[in-house]
């Protein structure tokens, strides 16, 4: 999940430098709608994690 939301990211300074905006615009908020997934689904495994002792 970290590496798609990387992709996205490069996709988007790529497409930024291009001058690509409306596609820019839409790279960045993918990465950055699954950089908080992803961030979310680590925080949820590593509380799980702990209570299962």
């Amino acid at each position: 999940m970290l590496s798609w939301s990387l992709t996205f990211l490069v996709v988007a300074l790529i497409a930024a430098a291009l001058g690509f905006g409306g596609l820019a615009g839409a790279a960045t908020g993918i990465a950055k709608i699954l950089f908080v997934f992803f961030i979310v689904l680590f925080l949820v495994s590593l509380i799980t994690g702990r209570t299962k002792v």
